[in-house]
């Protein structure tokens, strides 16, 4: 199978990878020209055969709509356009609309793997209609691990990129509670290798997990993780996450804690414990920094 793909980053440069050593024929554009195999989006769409799969690995957001609104106006009646990125769940189906008018079909992909994908497989969670995705399915086998685990036709329009935000909102809660422990430990006056004991539960423990398989790695690099500054980003889902649990009413206390604790991660000086201190200091007189 033949399919173009747009976007060769870190993510999509280990897809086309990945893709190819399955046997797919895969044209890949980026605006690096070192790592494009054409010079444009029309020449890629040009080296396709119809029915044409272009698939979109870009940054969400206005990179996204630009990149498809492009794709819109260069491939035909039939054509699909995938997206892989982590766009809002709310975007694909008026996106569907839109290329629908055109008479092309779209299809949103939640993909997870990270930079290990290329040797391990992503996990992918699609939306939009049976029929396309059963056409696309040699993509998807391709970039999936081996076996039955990894992949998911999770609904129509949207809930592809609907599970992928719950699949990060997870993952928030996951990372902070191995975040938690290892504070906890290296704050302990009885455990004196904090190494160690992440290390021991890596087999034979109810909390292993490739999370912590991946502690594990950074604590072999930076015991103390002392070249690290504690600083966290958020890229959208965790707080996307936490607005459809407001929505559906459903408690999702762990997320939106891990979701906070990083925005504390950016203060240098938290206005909030400013408050708490001096609070404290008023009514029981308890001492404060300067």
């Amino acid at each position: 199978m033949q399919l173009g793909l747009v976007g060769l980053g870190r993510m999509g440069g280990n897809m086309r990878d990945r893709m190819r050593a399955a046997g797919l024929e895969v044209i890949g554009y980026d605006q690096h020209k070192e790592t494009s195999d054409v010079a444009s989006l029309a020449e890629l769409v040009q080296k396709l055969a119809a029915p044409r799969v272009v698939w979109t690995m870009v940054p969400s957001g206005e990179i996204t709509e630009g990149t498809i609104n492009k794709l819109a106006e260069l491939l035909f009646p039939g054509d699909i356009v995938i997206d892989g990125g982590n766009s809002k769940f709310t975007d694909d189906a008026p996106r569907a609309e839109r290329l629908q008018a055109k008479g092309i079909h779209y299809l949103d992909c939640g993909v997870s793997g990270g930079i290990w994908g290329k040797t391990n497989g992503y996990a992918l969670m699609v939306g939009g209609e049976t029929e396309i995705v059963a056409h696309c399915r040699p993509i998807f086998d391709a970039l999936k691990p081996a076996g039955e685990f990894g992949f998911a036709h999770a609904g129509p329009h949207g809930a592809g990129h609907y599970a992928k935000m719950i699949h990060n909102g997870i993952e928030y809660g996951l990372m902070h509670a191995y975040a938690e422990g290892y504070e906890i430990l290296e704050a302990s006056e009885l455990v004196q290798n904090v190494p160690a004991v992440i290390k021991s539960w890596r087999e034979g423990s109810v909390v292993k997990s490739w999370l912590l398989d991946l502690l594990d790695r950074a604590l072999d690099e930076d015991p103390t993780l002392a070249g690290i500054r504690g600083y966290a980003e958020d890229t959208g889902e965790g707080r996307w996450t936490v607005d459809e649990a407001v929505r559906l009413g459903v408690p999702a206390n762990v997320i939106a804690a891990s979701l906070f604790a990083r925005f504390t991660s950016r203060q240098e000086d938290s206005p909030a414990i400013k408050a708490v201190a001096a609070l404290r200091n008023q009514f029981g007189g308890h001492a404060v920094k300067r």
